[in-house]
Parts: structure tokens; sequence; C-alpha cells
């Protein structure tokens, strides 16, 4: 299993455009760059690849690395930043399965998979919507996969466990979360070989937030930043949990101050790893 990070930055990206602050300018220096969330997945036994999550920033991140377009495609939830890129298969891609979760989301009276299909029904004749369970696994490019319930309100939202049944290989994505994940779902995320865990700003900023942190652990410090995201903290504090062998901090905002925004272990966009 073969994981690049094609995008690690949360709704904004980092360096933000129009922005001059001092991580922005840190970012721009560096030559580095945190786009819009998306993760390549890619089994090497079989040849064949798995996006997850479709960015705004997909064309520049296929341009910008050295990995093949999907054979498959999955959807955690139905923000822009996550979903928006789909478009940009058309014309690229022919009859590309996109995996999305089941059940009806009150916000929305629709699944994932309902919205995505409505959505994007103009390519209805280049993908095919497949309808998951939470929980149930499934097969796609040689991988068992699941969708995992998190906690990102008011939307549902899923993790991502991504398994190789011959290695034993495993991937685990938070998604976009708090920290406060259902157990179940901790269980079957839980000993991965790399965690991907939503860390959008360290705890220092929850003071700047309308309702402040919540979810302090024993030090009093905040694992969630408001309600909908982890605080790099609380990320690291699942990962702990989850008895992780190696974490990458993805969703980061350029809100981190300069001297914190590019240290271990927040990821930036390109990186890859064996698994």
């Amino acid at each position: 299993m073969r994981v690049t990070l094609l995008g690690t930055g949360d709704t904004t990206g980092t360096p933000t455009v129009g922005c001059g602050c001092d991580t922005c300018r840190e970012a721009r220096e560096r030559g580095v760059s945190r786009s819009r969330f998306s993760v390549h997945v890619e089994n090497e036994r079989t040849g064949e690849s798995l996006l997850v999550d479709f960015s705004p920033d997909f064309r520049s991140q296929f341009l910008d690395n050295d990995v093949g377009l999907p054979d498959a495609g999955i959807v955690t939830h139905i923000h822009f930043d996550h979903l928006d890129g789909l478009g940009n298969v058309y014309r690229l891609v022919d009859g590309l399965p996109v995996h999305a979760p089941s059940g009806t989301d009150p916000a929305t009276d629709e699944s994932v998979a309902e919205t995505v299909r409505r959505k994007y029904d103009y390519l209805e004749d280049r993908i095919g919507v497949h309808s998951r369970a939470p929980f149930e696994p499934f097969e796609t490019c040689g991988f068992e996969v699941r969708f995992v319930p998190v906690d990102h309100p008011p939307l549902l939202c899923f993790g991502v466990v991504v398994e190789d049944p011959e290695t034993g290989g495993k991937l685990s994505l938070t998604g976009d979360t708090s920290y406060d994940v259902p157990e179940r779902s901790r269980e079957a995320l839980a000993d991965p070989d790399l965690l991907l865990a939503d860390a959008i700003v360290p705890a220092s900023l929850c003071e700047h937030h309308p309702i402040g942190g919540r979810h302090e652990g024993p030090d009093g410090v905040p694992r969630t930043f408001g309600t909908k995201h982890m605080t790099r903290e609380g990320a690291l504090a699942l990962a702990g949990d989850l008895d992780a062998d190696r974490t990458r901090l993805v969703h980061v905002a350029h809100f981190y101050p300069p001297e914190e925004a590019f240290a271990e272990p927040l990821a930036v966009d390109g990186e890859t790893y064996e698994l």
C-alpha cells in the first residue's frame, strides 16, 4: 500500500489566497503547500489506486504528484473541500466507482451517497455511486474498506479504514471530526500502521473561537476546537488512544504560528508512505 498525501490543508489551504500572515509567508518561502484534503492510496500488487475525497485542487494535485488517476474513489462527507473536485473526472475517467456512506442525514434529508448522486447527475455516464453502510466492509482496488461514523456537526461525517487483506497493512483516516469519536468507530480505526488525523489548530487558539474548546484532557487542554475539528493536542491524544504506529496531522489551517506550523508531526502535501 503506497499512500500519497495529495492535500493536507483545511478549507482555505496554506498559503491562503490573499493572506500575508507569517505562516503563509513562511509556506511560500519554503515552497510547501497544504491544499484541500485528498489522499491517494495505491495497491502496488494490482496497480490500482483509490482516492479518498475529491479536493477542489484535484487538477494541481495530480499534476504535482507522481500518481495515477484513481480506479475508484470514496467520499467522507459533502463539504465542498472534500467533494467538489469530483467534477474534474469529466473526460479523464470512464466508469469510475465512487463509494459513499448510506444513512439519511437529518441536516440534508439525504445520505452522502444520495447527495453525491444528485449533485453530479451530469456525470452519470462517467461514474457510478455506490451506497455503503457504515462499518460494513466492501472491496475496492484490492483493499477492504470501511466507513466509520465520527463527529462533525451539523453534518454526518465518516472516517475511513483501508486494509490490505494480503499484507495486513492498515491505513486509518479520522475524517473531519471532533475528539468525540464513538467507541465502535475507535475500535475500527485502532492499531493502524498509519493514522491521518484532523488537527486544524493548536489548542492554544481555542480562546479565539466563539465557544472556545471542548473535550479537555486531564491537563485541561481542549481536544476539540469549537465543535467540529480536533486540536493538535486532541489528534495526538486520539493517536495514543488508537495505538497508531505512525501519525500524520492533516486538515491543518494557516492559523498555526509559523514556528509551529511546519513542525512534526504536521503533514505537508506530497508526503508518501509505504505500508
